[in-house]
């Protein structure tokens, strides 16, 4: 299949991004298991979506994004040393809650089962009465 330059620079971007964020913004408000999960370019290449996971609860991932959002001029400049581009993309930073909800559904899952699991020994141990 052939990636069209949105993708390739949305790649390549993803990676710049992770390795400033983490190594260069010296914010204590953003935890070490803080990533960049993907970028979504626009076909012009003048707008980013950044997706950003933080390890942590509702409060420290809110402090992470305004952290980022305070950080964001920084940001740009320093992925602009790095990937040359014409124009400097627009970041837009927004969490992602893939984990969160893999987590949740793993749990669903794991009481769907221990339910099923009681019923049947229920069900079982009236049949063997």
């Amino acid at each position: 299949m052939r990636r069209n330059r949105a993708q390739i620079v949305g790649d390549e971007m993803q990676k710049v991004l992770s390795d400033i964020i983490l190594n260069k913004v010296k914010d204590p408000r953003i935890p070490l298991l803080t990533s960049v999960t993907g970028v979504k370019m626009s076909s012009d290449l003048t707008h980013a979506n950044v997706d950003i996971s933080v390890f942590g609860d509702e409060h420290q991932k809110d402090e992470c994004l305004k952290a980022i959002e305070h950080a964001k001029g920084f940001i740009r400049t320093e992925m602009c040393k790095k990937i040359n581009l014409r124009v400097a993309p627009e970041l837009h930073f927004a969490l992602d809650n893939t984990l969160d909800e893999a987590a949740r559904m793993d749990a669903l899952i794991d009481s769907t089962i221990a339910r099923d699991k009681e019923l049947r020994d229920k069900s079982g141990s009236a049949d063997g009465e």
